[in-house]
């Protein structure tokens, strides 16, 4: 046993058809699955504190290494005594490896089998990421579980998902080659688009590096629900079962239910927060634009049977009149109710796999009848 997988490791406590609860031991605690971690991209959730996180429940937060690479950077965060001193969280911390952002940037990068050379969204400026840098970035940065350097490409193009797939795999290699931290757990990621062959390839691939976890990823960037749920069965059919999978940049109550139900532990999304800034709560199977006039002398919660901080102290006609009123105050009172939404949702589904009732769980929330309908 290397000193890497005596500092990780996970057990499966409970398991229902494929949906599973564990357990992933980390250096900076424990992270019971199925879990939603908040996205802090430049180190921190947007309008929210590290005090509220952690009474929200919120065991794990992800970090963007492409972000924090351009600003402040890695080696002053280093400096400063590495990612979780400096933002002050002290549970367990996630970085992505730059990956899906440099896919969303088509415009300003170019791929080719070294790496990518791509222009900073800040300041014009050119910047080449390889496998090996992607990695060293995230050592410096200190999170607990890094992501291999990936390909993420459009999900109906073949040929492209071919030679991404094939771009990937041999990153995976390259990466975990340059790693050098013990106190850290990689994550191999699996690509390959809506392609049931792809899908397949890449997952009995990764599997084959004999990675502490593994994600997936290239979903949810434009395919359909049922495309989605088709590969996640492909993948996870193939995935080793006693190793986490995770869902990257998944944050709908549908979605995460219809992922933990085909085998998946572990998902993030800026979706909550995202949300929050433009004035919409979260409530079961729907949301509610709180700028409409309808909500102006409003004075329920957001939703009845929410006990979230904001549900508890404020009315509607409030949320409504700070966000009219274009007070700061609106988005970190949103952010905190639709991430109490999320995280209290994945526990709840949790709690019913270790009572063997997940299933009166998926049927309850298909009927309508979740957490206050």
């Amino acid at each position: 046993m290397n000193a890497s997988t005596a500092l990780f490791s996970f057990n499966i406590q409970a398991s229902q058809g494929d949906a599973r609860a564990g357990v992933l031991h980390t250096p900076h605690g424990d992270i019971l699955t199925p879990v939603f971690a908040p996205v802090g991209t430049q180190a921190s959730v947007k309008a929210v504190t590290p005090a509220q996180l952690n009474e929200l429940g919120a065991s794990l937060v992800l970090a963007n290494t492409y972000h924090l690479y351009l600003r402040p950077g890695e080696e002053l965060i280093a400096e400063l005594g590495g990612l979780h001193d400096f933002m002050n969280w002290h549970h367990p911390l996630l970085t992505d490896s730059g990956g899906y952002q440099v896919y969303s940037q088509a415009a300003n990068r170019s791929i080719s089998d070294e790496g990518v050379i791509f222009r900073s969204h800040i300041d014009g400026s050119t910047h080449h990421f390889t496998p090996e840098k992607s990695i060293a970035i995230q050592e410096k940065l200190g999170a607990d579980i890094i992501m291999t350097f990936d390909e993420c490409a459009p999900p109906y193009d073949y040929e492209y998902n071919q030679r991404a797939l094939m771009r990937t795999h041999k990153w995976a290699e390259r990466c975990l080659k340059s790693k050098k931290r013990s106190d850290q757990a990689m994550f191999g990621i699996v690509q390959g688009g809506v392609f049931s062959d792809l899908r397949r390839k890449s997952a009995k691939f990764i599997s084959s590096l004999d990675f502490p976890g593994h994600a997936i990823g290239g979903l949810s960037v434009g395919e359909t629900k049922d495309e989605m749920k088709s590969m996640l069965e492909i993948v996870n059919a193939v995935l080793p079962e006693d190793k986490p999978r995770y869902l990257m940049g998944v944050g709908t109550p549908e979605d995460l239910l219809n992922a933990v139900i085909r085998g998946v532990d572990i998902f993030d999304c800026v979706l909550p927060t995202r949300l929050a800034r433009h004035n919409t709560a979260m409530v079961p199977k729907d949301k509610l634009n709180l700028t409409n006039a309808v909500f102006a002398k409003d004075s329920r919660p957001i939703d009845n049977t929410c006990t979230c901080y904001t549900c508890q102290h404020f009315s509607r006609a409030y949320l409504r009149h700070l966000i009219v009123a274009k007070e700061m105050l609106s988005a970190t009172l949103l952010s905190i109710h639709n991430l109490h939404t999320l995280l209290e949702f994945v526990k709840e589904m949790r709690q019913s796999i270790l009572d063997a009732r997940f299933n009166d769980f998926v049927e309850s929330f298909i009927l309508g009848k979740h957490s206050g309908k």
